[in-house]
């Protein structure tokens, strides 16, 4: 086995998002050109629930997709063409924009206050940044899990 070398280690800045969500921004901004095709990687954990639950109003997308995971919590979502559902704890959702869509994410507290996830923006390739805007919602019971010491 050949071990590979640590190119770069990245740090994770504190931001705000949305309408006043408080983020780890891990990949985004500056450095997207050496993680294409990542865009963004944005890390959340909170007790507190005044960190989050202003949430993403309505907002466009295009061209990306974006994929949201939570170990914990609870976000309401909904979109332009009429497209509703929550994300769930353990749940995932993998949304394409492609040639556009109007949406929202909107966080809610559960009874332990807790928001806890990721979310990450891939950029479509040229021959997919047309296509028509879909939404996959990936429940835990779908997800593999592995368990170890």
């Amino acid at each position: 086995m050949q071990l590979r070398k640590i190119e770069k280690q990245i740090i994770g800045r504190n931001i705000l998002e949305g309408a006043g969500v408080k983020l780890v921004r891990v990949i985004g901004d500056q450095d997207i050109e050496e993680f294409d095709p990542f865009l963004l990687l944005d890390a959340f954990d909170s007790h507190n629930p005044s960190d989050y639950v202003k949430g993403f109003p309505w907002h466009p997308h295009r061209g990306i997709e974006t994929i949201t995971y939570l170990v914990r919590g609870q976000v309401e979502h909904g979109d332009s063409l009429g497209n509703r559902g929550e994300i769930l704890d353990g749940d995932c959702q993998w949304m394409t924009s492609g040639s556009g869509i109007i949406h929202q994410e909107m966080p809610k507290p559960d009874e332990s206050g807790r928001m806890y996830g990721f979310q990450l923006w891939a950029n479509l390739p040229s021959t997919h940044k047309m296509m028509k805007p879909r939404y996959r919602d990936i429940k835990e019971s779908e997800i593999p899990t592995v368990k170890g010491d």
